[in-house]
């Protein structure tokens, strides 16, 4: 069973920066594509970005050029880089691992889900 830990959230301003975290348990971490989900108030969960076990990525195109996923295997840790932050980027953010490793958005290729992390941008 892996754990997920999220960190990193908090108010921002729009235009603004902010940088999660997603800590894994799991020593296999390296071999999981790990994803970025998103979900505001009223709406489902919708991806955001995805990177696999050789640091390939792939964004949703409402924060590409903006956001940037990156991983550290050594510490078994996920990063989502926000930058340029805008209102309607507030949401609660979750981090997911998908055991398959490919670049996914596909929410049943992910197996296990942090308990996610709010990020609200002000106008």
């Amino acid at each position: 069973q892996v754990q997920l830990v999220e960190s990193g959230g908090g108010l921002v301003q729009a235009g603004g920066s902010l940088r999660l975290s997603c800590a894994a348990s799991e020593r296999t971490f390296s071999n999981y594509a790990m994803g970025w989900f998103r979900q505001a108030p009223g709406k489902e969960r919708e991806f955001v970005a995805v990177i696999n076990w050789s640091s390939s990525t792939y964004y949703a195109v409402s924060v590409k050029g903006r956001f940037a996923i990156s991983r550290d295997n050594a510490k078994n840790t996920v990063y989502l880089q926000m930058n340029s932050l805008k209102p309607e980027d507030t949401a609660v953010y979750y981090c997911a691992a998908a055991p398959l490793g490919g670049l996914t958005q596909e929410r049943n290729e992910y197996s296990y889900w942090g308990q996610g992390t709010q990020v609200t941008v002000s106008s």
